[in-house]
């Protein structure tokens, strides 16, 4: 009989693999085909050379853990940045580029623009046919300024000759902040130190006249003790800058400042020691709302005698040409276009053919939007009704005619947006100030730069505290 299997043969699970019996190994596995890519490491190389730069491209380094360093993908490729554009110097005037100023006696300009450089006025002048011209020699708010770089210096000196200019008709205004009457000590020599700057600024420029305002008592101390102020720091001034005429400008009558009277003028001078360095300055706004009338030729006449026998002409170092917006008498200082305001034309007529004003800078600080075509038809006016008058006609029909060449000269500047301030656009608001549409700020309608600050920028109100 053939033998069957049994039951109680062993299974494979229960079977114990003899010491000697061999495992089977394993296939070996296929290893898969690894695609290069773009950021993978080619080990033929030189580890560093197939690493990216990073201290070229900043990447940032992650550890996983292991020790191993692996660099962010930097697929992204940098844009190329367009090379800068090398921007070629601006070309020095000439002559040639303005119209021809006129040749009047006379010599009439404006107070103009020096932003970009004290250079940038002498061109600003030319463009607008001025014969003289007035310019702040750094910020007319600031106490401290950068010094004048030796390239705005060579520039300034070389327009002055290549657009004929005469630096004895250039009459430099300092900054309103000054007050060389000021009663404390500690006041008064932070305005010395920024006059004294002034000075020196006037004297790397060229320059022979520095015009500025005497100052106040503030209402702390007496005008006596104020003029004695003012006239020591000029001596203490005249020997440290030994070359610049000091110009003392003529005050409009607002209580506590120095110089409305033509006696402070007389009393400061006379306690000069050099009185070849000192000077005057008169503003016929300022005249007429101290109570100095211009208007007709009688008044003229007696206002301009009080000045010689008070002050004297020899004195006369240059005049600022202005209009008032306020009436006579009234101790404002409100700045106006000629012939618009409550002086009129005619007085003008009276001092641009005054033989003593002849060849002394003629300046107009009236509202020029600060652009070309305000000033440059008042001074155009103004030469004509000079030459008229030379000429022995009289204004007459004409004057009504030349006032309004200006008005019509404000109003296309008025219709073009342009502030009475600035170059920014202006928008006039129901409360009567002036916003510029870059948001700079507002400013009263009827303000002018004419005020001054006396310490630290107090304005001229607070003269009267």
């Amino acid at each position: 009989m053939r033998r069957t299997e049994s039951n109680t043969t062993p299974s494979a699970h229960s079977q114990k693999p003899s010491k000697t019996a061999s495992t089977p190994k394993a296939p070996p596995k296929k290893r898969r085909k690894i695609e290069p890519s773009h950021d993978a490491v080619n080990l033929d190389e030189p580890l560093t050379s197939s690493l990216p730069d990073n201290s070229a491209t900043n990447a940032p380094v992650e550890d996983e853990g292991d020790g191993s360093r692996t660099v962010k993908e930097m697929a992204k490729v940098t844009k190329k940045k367009p090379s800068k554009k090398i921007k070629e110097p601006t070309p020095e005037p000439v002559l040639e580029h303005y119209q021809p100023r006129s040749s009047n006696s006379w010599k009439i300009g404006a107070h103009v623009s020096a932003a970009g450089g004290v250079e940038n006025a002498v061109t600003n002048a030319a463009s607008i046919g001025a014969n003289a011209f007035a310019l702040f020699l750094k910020s007319n708010r600031k106490w401290t300024n950068p010094p004048l770089t030796d390239a705005s210096i060579k520039k300034f000196r070389n327009r002055l000759a290549v657009l004929n200019y005469d630096p004895s008709l250039i009459l430099p205004h300092a900054t309103y902040l000054i007050n060389l009457g000021h009663p404390l000590s500690e006041s008064r020599e932070k305005a010395y130190v920024t006059f004294v700057d002034e000075l020196q600024r006037c004297q790397q420029l060229g320059l022979t006249l520095l015009n500025f305002h005497p100052g106040g008592t503030v209402g702390q101390i007496s005008k006596e003790e104020c003029i004695g102020n003012i006239a020591a720091c000029l001596n203490r001034a005249h020997k440290e800058v030994p070359t610049i005429v000091t110009v003392i400008e003529c005050m409009a009558g607002h209580k506590n400042v120095i110089g409305c009277d033509w006696q402070d003028l007389a009393d400061i001078i006379a306690l000069v020691g050099d009185k070849s360095r000192v000077g005057v300055c008169l503003d016929t706004c300022h005249m007429f709302s101290a109570g100095y009338d211009l208007r007709s030729k009688e008044n003229y006449g007696r206002t301009m005698s009080t000045f010689q026998e008070v002050v004297g002409f020899s004195y006369l170092k240059g005049m600022h040409l202005n209009d008032s917006k306020a009436p006579f008498g009234s101790k404002k200082d409100r700045h106006e276009n000629i012939g618009v305001g409550s002086i009129g034309l005619e007085a003008f007529g009276h001092i641009v053919s005054d033989i003593r004003m002849k060849n002394l800078p003629l300046i107009l600080e009236t509202p020029g939007f600060d652009c070309k075509t305000v000033w440059a038809k008042e001074i155009d006016v103004l030469n004509r009704v000079s030459l008229r008058l030379q000429g022995g006609q009289e204004l007459t029909e004409e004057e009504s005619v030349m006032v309004d060449e200006i008005k019509m000269a404000i109003k296309r500047t008025e219709a073009d947006g342009w502030a009475a301030k600035g170059k920014a656009k202006a928008i006039t608001t129901k409360k009567g100030t002036i916003a510029s549409k870059k948001g700079k700020g507002k400013r009263k309608a009827d303000d002018d730069e004419a005020d001054i600050s006396i310490d630290g920028g107090s304005s001229l109100t607070e003269l009267s505290e």
